[in-house]
C-alpha cells in the first residue's frame, strides 16, 4: 500500500515538473576534491577519458582491483562527504538500499570468520574529469554487491550501469530473520510469473535452468539479448501494471524527478517491444532469474547462488551506460557550435 501511495504521489508531482535536464549538485564533490591530499587526489581523480572509466565490478574488494580509494583510507570528514554525495546522487530508497547492502558485509564477516575479506570499509570512490572546471564528469562508488556510476553531461545525468546484490538474499536466522535489501525486487517478480496463466508461462519461461548470474555480468557494454519471453503488450492490464511497478521499484533508487521522467519515457516509447522473460523455478527458495527488456534498457534479476539465497540485480542501458548517449549528443551539439 505504501509503495503504491508513494508512486502515485510521485506520478502526480512529475506531471507538474517543467521539462528540463537534471544535474548533480557539484558543491559536495568539489568539497570532497578540496579535502584531498595530493597523494589522495592522484589515486581518486582521473582524466575523464581514462581507458578504465567503464571498468567495473561487483565482486568483493580483494577479488577485483578497483580504481580510486576505499572508505578505509579516507579521513572521517571525507567519508561523511562521500555519504553526502551518495545521498545527493540517489533517492532516499537508493541510499538506504546501498547502506543496507554494505551492512550485510558484517553478517558475512560473522558467518565466515573473515572480517578482512568481508569489510564494509572496502567500498571505493573514484572521480573522472574535473567537476570544478568542466560540465562533463563522472564519479563511481563500488565494492561487493554495489556498483554505482554517475555520469554528468551538462544538465543531464546517466545512472547506469547500476548494480545491487544481496548475500544472503534473505537472512535466515537470528534477530533479523527474513530481512533482505532486495525483497521487493524478488517478491514482485515471483508474483508476476505466478500471475501468468499456464499458456502465458509457456511463452514467458524461456529456460528451465538459470545461468548462475546476470547475463550482462560486468561487461563494459551490455549486449542486447535475443528477444525472449512474453511481450508485455500481450499481458492483461493487471499484469502490465505489475510489470511497470517492478520497473518503478528499480527506478526508485535514483532521484524522484529522474525516475519518473524515465518511467514516463518508457511508457510512451517502449511498451510495444518490451518483454518479460523468466528462467528457472517459480517459487521462493529455488533458483530463478528474470529479465525485463525494452528497446533502450534491461533489468536483470538472478537468485541462483548459495542455494538460491544470493541475489544479483542490474539495470543496463544499451546505448546509455556510462552516459554514452548523452556524450554523443553533447559532442555533436558542441561541434555544431563551432
Amino acid at each position: 500500500m505504501v509503495l503504491h501511495l508513494k508512486k502515485n504521489i510521485l506520478l502526480f508531482i512529475v506531471a507538474f515538473l517543467p521539462v528540463l535536464g537534471f544535474s548533480q549538485d557539484v558543491t559536495i564533490v568539489n568539497q570532497f576534491i578540496r579535502s584531498m591530499t595530493d597523494a589522495q587526489k592522484e589515486q581518486i581523480v582521473y582524466e575523464f577519458n581514462a581507458d578504465d572509466r567503464d571498468d567495473w565490478h561487483f565482486l568483493p574488494w580483494s577479488s577485483y582491483e578497483r580504481q580510486g580509494l576505499p572508505l578505509k583510507e579516507l579521513r572521517t570528514e571525507q567519508k561523511e562527504l562521500v555519504h553526502k554525495l551518495l545521498r545527493s546522487s540517489l533517492s532516499d530508497t537508493g541510499y538506504k538500499q546501498t547502506t543496507e547492502i554494505i551492512g550485510l558485509e558484517n553478517v558475512l564477516a560473522a558467518s565466515s570468520g573473515d572480517p578482512v575479506y568481508r569489510d564494509p570499509e572496502r567500498y571505493y570512490v573514484s572521480i573522472y574529469g574535473d567537476p570544478t572546471q568542466e560540465d562533463v564528469w563522472m564519479w563511481s562508488f563500488e565494492g561487493h554487491h554495489v556498483a554505482l556510476q554517475f555520469t554528468t553531461v551538462a544538465d543531464a545525468v546517466s545512472y547506469t550501469p547500476r548494480f545491487f546484490g544481496s548475500n544472503p538474499g534473505r537472512i535466515m536466522e537470528g534477530e533479523r530473520k527474513g530481512f533482505s535489501p532486495l525483497v521487493n525486487e524478488e517478491d514482485m517478480g515471483l508474483q508476476l510469473i505466478n500471475m501468468l496463466s499456464s499458456d502465458q508461462q509457456k511463452i514467458a519461461i524461456f529456460s528451465e535452468k538459470t545461468f548462475n548470474d546476470v547475463l550482462s555480468f560486468n561487461k563494459a557494454v551490455a549486449e542486447k539479448p535475443a528477444p525472449e519471453g512474453i511481450l508485455v503488450s500481450n499481458l492483461t492490464d493487471d499484469q502490465k501494471k505489475l510489470v511497470m511497478d517492478i520497473i518503478y521499484e528499480y527506478a526508485s533508487t535514483i532521484p524522484a524527478d529522474q525516475a519518473m521522467a524515465r518511467i514516463s519515457k518508457i511508457r510512451k516509447e517502449e511498451l510495444v517491444e518490451m518483454r518479460f522473460a523468466w528462467a528457472g523455478a517459480t517459487e521462493l527458495g529455488k533458483a530463478h532469474y528474470y529479465r525485463i527488456q525494452g528497446k533502450s534498457f534491461m533489468i536483470e534479476f538472478d537468485n541462483s547462488q548459495n542455494n538460491a539465497n544470493h541475489i544479483h540485480t542490474v539495470w543496463r542501458d544499451f546505448d546509455g551506460d556510462f552516459g554514452r548517449d548523452l556524450l554523443k549528443e553533447h559532442y555533436n551539439n558542441h561541434k555544431h557550435q563551432h
